[in-house]
């Protein structure tokens, strides 16, 4: 059998790695920082390389560490089941996740029976109100939110980088007004999601036209009603590319083959303390393993 880590250097890793903190996870561990500090280092000289870097007060991971935590986490996690199983200790998990509702209603809903076969004891409740980063910690366990960037002083990790996509209805290439060249945009209807006011603003200036202007812009706070809008055939919705690919049948499509990187991308948050809850571990790794890209 191939010679393993100690399970102890592993934990105090995994510990690190998700409350970005040394001196958070030691408390957690309910050891000293400087033990703590030589448990991390030794599974560094195992593997043979830095997975940290060492910032002032913090710790963050590098892309070797972000490898070796996607693989490890869920190990440690499972083996923590089982063993709470074998003790007879298992109880009933809840999640208390805000999530915007065309994120869990194009990617979560459908996998949901994954999680729950794994995991028969996590329940979840899910909250789509606005505002979900100022009611971590009160209210709510985690969420996923569409924003350029998460506060540092939350746990936060981007679930997929994404681009910008114009977004319509395939009758809005027909016609005497089609919509072929983005300089057609003059002549049509556009939407905005709220939660990324700048998306259409990034698009016209990364495709070289910074002083294009629609004949008018629409404003929405609903993901879902802005692609139903846009698959009527009202206008055109400057969404994330995802939104497109992940809508079912042919009702959408993305009007250019123009590949704009969006700043705004979906991240899961947490407060990092937060991240010694089973129930947050379990969807944080999961989401990572089966939903991310």
């Amino acid at each position: 059998m191939r010679r393993l880590p100690p399970l102890t250097a592993v934990e105090a890793f995994v510990q690190v790695a998700r409350l970005g903190s040394v001196k958070a996870a030691a408390e957690q561990l309910a050891l000293s920082s400087p033990a703590l500090s030589r448990r991390i280092q030794a599974l560094e000289r195992f593997v043979g390389r830095s997975l940290f870097e060492r910032r002032h007060q913090a710790m963050m991971l590098n892309s070797d560490g972000e490898q070796l935590l996607a693989r490890v986490a869920p190990a440690l996690d499972a083996l923590a089941v089982a063993i709470d199983a074998t003790l007879g200790e298992t109880e009933l998990l809840r999640l208390r996740l805000n999530v915007p509702p065309l994120f869990a209603s194009q990617r979560l809903i459908n996998r949901l029976p994954e999680l729950r076969a794994r995991h028969p004891s996590l329940h979840i409740d899910l909250d789509t109100q606005p505002h979900p980063l100022a009611r971590l910690g009160e209210g709510l366990d985690a969420a996923i939110v569409i924003t350029r960037e998460v506060d540092p002083a939350f746990y936060s990790r981007r679930i997929a980088q994404s681009r910008i996509a114009a977004i319509g209805s395939p009758q809005l290439r027909e016609g005497p007004d089609a919509i072929r060249t983005p300089s057609d945009i003059r002549n049509a209807t556009i939407f905005v999601h709220r939660d990324m006011p700048e998306l259409f603003n990034i698009w016209r200036e990364a495709i070289g036209e910074p002083d294009l202007e629609p004949a008018a812009v629409d404003h929405f706070d609903s993901g879902p009603l802005i692609l139903d809008a846009a698959a009527q055939g009202l206008g055109v919705a400057f969404m994330l590319d995802e939104h497109v690919l992940d809508s079912s049948g042919t009702r959408l499509v993305k009007l250019f083959d123009r590949d704009v990187d969006s700043s705004y991308s979906y991240w899961f948050a947490a407060r990092r303390t937060a991240l010694s809850s089973r129930s947050v571990r379990i969807f944080h790794d999961w989401l990572f393993e089966s939903v991310a890209s």
